[in-house]
């Protein structure tokens, strides 16, 4: 099993790459020009924003040492990583040094992305080359899933599948077997697709806004779009990636990817991204203090504010909830945002499907590292089936159809899988699979019940953003009963990027609004039996989060009798960012966790475990990551993470599985939880009141506070004692409604409703 990484060079990716390997278990070494470099290279890694590291702890972890005295023995470690300046000699020369020190089973792989790896290995031992391969991370390396590796023909097999399965299972990575051909297959898409875009932006007819429109979310991608995303990744990088690809294509195919003059002009006055403090956009501070992001003019080279696009096709296009059909509305639309597609879109197409059968071993691969590597929705082939091929010809007739589609169309075919979605890689299993082998059992908007297979049921949520309303807790107490019923375990996760962005606030908002107390004192208290089912289940319950798990889709999660979350997972309970505090049991999960394990008694300390619940629920933390949740107490120690979020469903369900074989125990309802009382909650109540003296807090939050710290006290209690968790249920939906009737809170749901971010009254 491999254990060891030691990562050659600490430049911008080797830190990364080193950081995440630190994420995934392995004990990690980096190695630079000297020992201060590898260390000074890791601060800086430290410093980035987002966080390469799961927690402070993870970046602590990662040993540092220099060449001169430390490569010898750094070359024994099961897995080196070679991620110095691009540049083949440097390269060359460092696997020179590597091959005499490594041991017979180190595998040795290189991050380059524009250097040929077959090169890299010339006049390397037979053992080295055996050993030997391409890993193309993408930048940032824990953030993005994309993972190509590119052996040569020397490359044993069984190392390939070694380092695939570390790059999947170990690294959460999307992994792509590419050939070694320039830039390999998501650079070299990517780049083409970006050019095109440049080149229609430098006619000058769009402005950087309206392009950024036209490729962003309307077509599946990022909402970083092209410029936005041009500037963090920097347009140096584009321009070096770019000059790499032409010098190694022939010269026609090179003219396709030169940038415009335009491009390098801009790069040239050194405005190249974030790094340098602008590029297409730039953000500045007003007078108030207030950010203002501007806009790049071409044509001045001045910025300018920003200016909102409006297309109407697009517009309209938002109510298209399937991607595809989305697309090919847009795309055929008889309008700028149709002609700048066809230009743009249609061309990259059209080129992947002529580069395809070169560059990649299947068109699934193409489409998996165009998702994994650009986040697009869909990649390029889906698309060209979403389109139709020979609407998509007959679209772009200035471009030659490539042999891919006349060949399909030649065979009557008009896409090219026939309807077939891209597999799943071994192992993963996804909702929408399940559904397709056996009928639904039972749904409704919110939520479905799926038979996984094996004797365990699936509660699927998906609805928007998976907003946790009335049909999906109806569903979950339906879950509950029939998983009892008739299955051996339930697990509750989703397809969808986001597990739940947490309970309907519309609703909420709409009956408070109307003072309609008994109506929102029932959702309260059918909301807190959902989740008392969960935890209360005579069969095993696993929850299985990934992306947000915030308020109501947290505390889901904290009733489950065992958690499997993806590694991004990021879980808060964040109400009171809204006026409120958790009423759906996790202020009473909280509690119940931190104090469970304490006896009454004089020298018992019983305000330090409340303190930090308070702190977590109070000030709304959301965890980062799966590692940091279990320091904040929303994961325990028993809970579980699958570092590749795709698998995150497959392992919910060995676990679910492994529980019920184990002879599986419902809980019983505690009815012996350690309380403060009235001592406890002075000691919160005299944080709120410093807090507030010192303006941390508004008046609204000292309340918000206040209220947290007589439920979490216990309520009206004189001092210590013990109580149920109904007790602390009831507390915590009185404290709720109590909040509801606030006008301030009522103006925080509505402004967070209407903007995505919280309001500070």
């Amino acid at each position: 099993m491999t254990r060891t990484v030691t990562v050659l060079g600490a430049g911008t990716m080797g830190a990364q790459i080193a950081a995440h390997a630190v994420n995934a278990g392995f004990d990690v070494q980096v190695l630079d020009v000297s020992a201060d470099a590898a260390r000074d290279g890791m601060k800086r890694a430290a410093a980035l924003r987002p966080d390469p590291f799961f927690t402070r702890a993870h970046a602590q972890a990662v040993r540092t040492g220099g060449f001169d005295a430390g490569l010898d023995a750094a070359c024994g470690a099961d897995w080196v990583v070679e991620a110095v300046v691009e540049r083949l000699d440097v390269k060359q020369a460092l696997f020179a040094r590597v091959d005499g020190a490594r041991a017979p089973h180190t595998i040795v792989t290189s991050n380059t992305s524009g250097i040929p790896i077959g090169a890299l290995a010339e006049g390397r031992s037979d053992g080295f080359r055996r050993h030997f391969l391409g890993t193309h991370f993408f930048n940032p390396p824990r953030y993005l899933k994309l993972l190509e590796l590119i052996p040569t023909p020397e490359t044993d097999a069984a190392v390939l599948a070694q380092i695939a399965e570390i790059g999947d299972r170990r690294l959460g990575k999307g992994v792509v077997v590419a050939r070694d051909t320039p830039n390999f297959i998501g650079n070299h898409i990517g780049l083409y697709a970006i050019a095109r875009i440049l080149d229609v932006w430098a006619e000058g007819r769009f402005t950087i806004e309206e392009i950024d429109a036209m490729t962003g979310p309307a077509i599946g991608r990022p909402k970083s779009a092209t410029f936005r995303t041009l500037d963090i990744t920097g347009l140096d990088v584009l321009i070096h990636v770019a000059r790499n690809l032409e010098s190694r294509v022939g010269a026609e195919q090179a003219r396709a990817f030169a940038p415009p003059p335009l491009a390098l002009a801009i790069a040239e006055r050194g405005w190249i991204g974030e790094k340098t403090g602008q590029g297409f956009y730039r953000r500045e501070r007003g007078p108030g203090g207030q950010s203002a992001i501007l806009t790049l003019d071409p044509a001045t080279m001045t910025y300018r504010p920003q200016q909102k696009a409006r297309f109407a096709s697009i517009e309209r296009a938002r109510a298209i909830e399937d991607a595809g059909a989305r697309i090919r509305a847009l795309f055929l639309g008889d309008d700028p945002v149709g002609d700048f597609l066809r230009r743009t879109l249609g061309a990259t197409l059209l080129y992947t499907a002529s580069v395809a059968p070169d560059i990649a071993n299947s068109l699934d691969d193409v489409d998996r590292a165009m998702r994994w590597g650009y986040g697009w929705e869909l990649g390029p082939f889906e698309i060209a089936d979403a389109i139709g091929l020979r609407t998509l010809v007959d679209a772009c007739p200035a471009v030659p159809v490539p042999p891919l589609i006349a060949d399909r169309l030649a065979a009557g075919a008009d896409t090219f899988r026939d309807g077939r979605r891209v597999p799943a890689p071994a192992g993963v299993l996804r909702f929408a699979d399940a559904k397709a082998r056996t009928p639904v059992v039972a749904a409704n908007p919110g939520a479905s019940l799926v038979d996984l297979g094996d004797g365990v049921l699936g509660l699927e949520l998906h609805s928007k953003m998976n907003a946790l309303g009335g049909d999906a807790i109806a569903m979950v107490h339906k879950a509950v009963a029939a998983a009892e019923a008739q299955f051996a375990a339930l697990v509750v996760s989703t397809d969808a990027i986001n597990f739940s962005a947490g309970a309907n606030l519309m609703l909420l908002l709409l009956e408070a609004q109307e003072g309609n107390w008994d109506d929102v004192d029932l959702m309260v208290r059918s909301f807190q039996g959902a989740t008392m089912a969960l935890r209360l289940s005579k069969v095993p319950v696993v929850v299985a989060p990934a992306g947000l798990a915030l308020g109501g889709g947290c505390e889901i999660a904290l009733h489950a009798d065992r958690v499997q979350a993806a590694a991004e997972t990021y879980l808060g309970l964040v109400e009171a960012g809204v006026g409120l505090i958790p009423a759906g049991g996790g202020t009473k999960e909280m509690l119940a966790r931190a104090m469970g394990h304490l006896t009454l008694g004089p020298s018992t300390d019983l305000a330090g475990p409340v303190r930090t619940v308070f702190e977590t629920i109070g000030f709304a933390k959301t965890s980062t990551s799966a590692a940091e949740a279990r320091t904040l107490g929303l994961l325990r120690p028993v809970d579980r993470v699958s570092m590749n979020g795709d698998r995150v469903l497959a392992d919910a369900k060995a676990l679910a599985l492994a529980r019920a074989a184990e002879g599986y125990e419902a809980p019983v309802l505690r009815t012996a939880i350690p309380v403060g009382g009235a001592p406890v909650e002075a000691i919160l109540k005299l944080g709120v009141h410093l807090a507030r003296r010192a303006e941390r807090l508004s008046d609204h939050d000292a309340l918000i506070g206040r209220t947290l710290a007589h439920v979490l006290a216990g309520g009206s209690l004189a001092g210590p004692a013990l109580v149920s968790e109904q007790y602390l249920l009831d507390l915590e939906r009185e404290a709720f409604l109590s909040l509801c009737a606030e006008p301030k809170t009522l103006a925080r749901i509505k402004h967070t409703l209407d903007t995505g971010k919280p309001l500070r009254n």
